[in-house]
């Protein structure tokens, strides 16, 4: 069981992540793939998702499990690159630490590149980095809008919850089977842990990817955080699904990003929405508009985007 124990200044210090986390979600899809039971509502998933990972991809499998994943590489950032640049900046000690937790008999049996990581090698951390952008590319990025928009739905109601009943309640509402007695959360987990915020405070971050009990990262440098499962028990369908012929021609984050357009879009939301840099919304963006599929209007600092009547008609013929 976990106890998570709360003051009234603890308590005014929780927040709800505002946007979902690209690693985060990541991490989880991928311990979800990576478990061994036979959940029949997500057994074509795995099978599909397994055989569709590029080669890129498949070093992870040997740093995260389906029961757990190291603290190191859960990192926060509205991108892959910005959760990236946390990652790698991890204390070596936290590193090692990562992995002996994932090869509990001996950091010797893991594999070569695995070793390398805690000692800050450039090779293995690139081997690394590219893993998880190619498996982002597969697992994710093909329907990352929709993952926004659960956790829009998800933000909604907690603050909903917290307004009407208080923060003590909305905790209770969001893990069913917690309970909140005399200042403590407790929360049903594999191992028994306390843990006290001493004004570090805590971010919730809904997942829709795992049915697990909730994960937690309890770095004392950090906010407290707890990623818990609230998806609808079901693997999210794909927007730009291998078969789509529009992801064919355009690639799957420009496909995404025409389609985030049914609604006009900052490069910045489309962005966070896709999961990447501005940097590279930006080329996307550029892209797509020297074909005649989108109109781009600067207003102020921000740039706005714009389906055209071609691409809304692609977008059509497509679905």
């Amino acid at each position: 069981m976990l106890r998570i124990h709360l003051s009234a200044e603890d308590l005014a210090r929780i927040r709800f992540a505002p946007r979902p986390a690209p690693l985060y979600e990541l991490n989880a899809a991928l311990m979800m793939l990576y478990r061994t039971d036979d959940d029949p509502l997500f057994g074509r998933w795995r099978h599909r998702v397994r055989h569709s990972l590029p080669p890129g991809a498949r070093p992870l499998g040997g740093l995260i499990s389906g029961v757990r994943c190291p603290e190191f590489v859960i990192a926060p950032g509205d991108t892959v690159p910005e959760g990236q640049s946390v990652a790698r900046s991890s204390p070596p000690a936290l590193v090692r630490s990562g992995i002996e937790m994932m090869y509990p008999a001996g950091a010797s049996t893991a594999p070569r590149w695995i070793r390398a990581l805690h000692g800050g090698d450039v090779e293995p951390w690139h081997l690394l980095l590219r893993a998880q952008r190619d498996a982002y590319e597969t697992v994710l990025g093909p329907h990352w809008a929709a993952v926004h928009d659960l956790h829009r739905a998800e933000f909604t109601r907690h603050a909903l919850t917290a307004a009407e009943q208080g923060m003590g309640r909305a905790l209770v509402a969001l893990l069913p089977g917690s309970r909140l007695r005399d200042g403590v959360w407790e929360i049903d987990t594999p191992r028994h842990s306390e843990v006290r915020l001493e004004g570090r405070g805590a971010v919730l971050v809904p997942t829709f990817h795992w049915l697990g009990k909730p994960l937690v990262s309890d770095r004392p440098d950090r906010p407290l955080l707890l990623v818990y499962p609230a998806g609808p028990g079901l693997p999210l369908t794909p927007t730009a699904a291998d078969g789509d012929p529009l992801a064919g021609v355009l690639g799957r984050t420009r496909a995404g990003f025409l389609r985030l357009l049914s609604e006009e879009q900052t490069t910045g939301s489309a962005a966070r929405r896709l999961g990447i840099s501005d940097a590279t919304a930006s080329e996307h963006a550029a892209a797509l508009r020297a074909a005649g599929l989108i109109t781009t209007i600067r207003a102020g600092r921000a740039v706005h985007h714009r389906r055209t009547p071609l691409g809304t008609l692609l977008c059509t013929r497509s679905s």
